[in-house]
């Protein structure tokens, strides 16, 4: 049966990889609605390819643009508007919520509440307003499915398995671009050095969080709420190889792995075809090739953003919205060549520092403290 599919995000990292995913089963899914952001050129060649039904862009001056280059069987939309009909259009299945930041927060509530299965790629979403978005899908039976790779990777050993007899979730890491730098050898790096992953390709905004660590702080938030873990639950293991891509440790000392090589389209796949599989191409894992396999400890005074989202999701409330909001905007300001690579650290902790936190907070809430705290860290520049 064709599964029909809306994407959020489609020319990020993430949505040109569940566009291949399409491309390679065209018997299986059917792209239905799609948002962009500002990359209008891109979404004129997947508009061209996919033909979707519905299109959301982020400026009402590109809608209008494109609205009258398009089909008129194409209705095209603009901003948070657009991107709640997008997450819950009608005819789609499963929604792909691959946009980047916290905007992909509303959509995806909106798409819970409209009883839609959502194969989540958006980090934020969950570290800012985790306690919000598992409680709607409770209470409306939605299945939220993993694509990121680590929680893929929990998602699939956890099958047959009973969570109650989880002992603790491992995380792998590859440690990102500057895994063999010590702190003092990152007062001068530069954004390009900072984008250069060793194992994965991905948006700029994940390499330099994957190079500060913030990616998989953002993770283990992330898994908190997906499975229902503590945080004393939940270890970080740095793995160069970024061939394991997560473990579960049960409490009889058994450990299950999920292994495949660094390709996002495997978890991005799964989780449209959960509980089946389909076939791929690509490359298949070779242990032989790889001789071995490496794991160490992680240092939480070397990677200070990972101590800063444990800090942040002991504390609750409202401080893991700081801690994103904090993250996203000094990550911006280095992309812009305005601060450092460690000024990001340091823009994080002060935020937390400044911030009283509101327990249990609402969705109104979330969205003044984000504001307030993006304000802040423009300020200090």
């Amino acid at each position: 049966m064709l599964k029909k599919i809306s994407l959020m995000g489609a020319t990020g990292s993430i949505g040109t990889q569940t566009l291949d995913v399409i491309r390679e089963h065209p018997e299986e899914f059917k792209l239905t609605a799609m948002s962009v952001g500002r990359n209008i050129e891109e979404a004129r060649k997947v508009i061209r390819e996919f033909s979707p039904m519905l299109v959301s862009v982020q400026k009402k001056e590109d809608a209008d643009r494109l609205a009258e280059e398009v089909p008129s069987s194409v209705k095209v939309l603009y901003g948070e508007e657009g991107l709640v009909e997008v997450a819950c259009h009608q005819d789609a299945d499963v929604l792909v919520n691959a946009v980047l930041g916290s905007v992909g927060l509303h959509p995806t509530l909106q798409a819970i509440e409209a009883g839609k299965m959502i194969a989540i790629a958006n980090k934020e979403t969950l570290v800012t307003a985790g306690h919000l978005v598992m409680e709607a899908a409770r209470e409306k039976g939605t299945t939220l499915l993993p694509v990121d790779s680590e929680h893929s990777a929990i998602f699939q050993a956890l099958q047959g398995e009973q969570e109650k007899n989880i002992e603790k979730l491992i995380i792998t890491a590859s440690g990102g671009s500057f895994r063999d730098r010590t702190r003092e050898e990152l007062t001068n790096v530069t954004v390009k050095e900072a984008l250069n992953h060793p194992n994965w390709s991905m948006g700029a905004k994940i390499t330099i969080d994957s190079a500060s660590m913030m990616n998989k702080g953002l993770e283990v938030i992330e898994a908190h709420w997906l499975f229902d873990i503590p945080y004393d639950q939940i270890e970080v293991l740095q793995h160069r190889e970024s061939i394991i891509h997560s473990m579960i440790q049960f409490h009889d000392s058994s450990v299950m792995a999920q292994l495949g090589t660094p390709d996002m389209r495997v978890p991005i796949q799964y989780a449209l075809t959960y509980p089946d599989r389909l076939k791929r191409t690509g490359k298949r894992l070779d242990l032989t090739e790889m001789g071995r396999l490496h794991f160490e400890k992680m240092d939480l005074n070397r990677f200070r953003c990972l101590a800063f989202a444990y800090e942040a999701g002991r504390i609750g409330g409202s401080m893991t919205t700081v801690l994103n909001a904090a993250n996203e905007a000094a990550v911006a300001l280095f992309l812009e060549g305005k601060i450092s690579f460690l000024d990001i650290e340091t823009y994080i902790e002060k935020a937390m520092d400044a911030h009283h936190v509101i327990h249990r907070p609402d969705l109104e809430t979330i969205h003044a403290i984000d504001r307030q705290v993006r304000k802040l860290v423009s300020s200090w520049i």
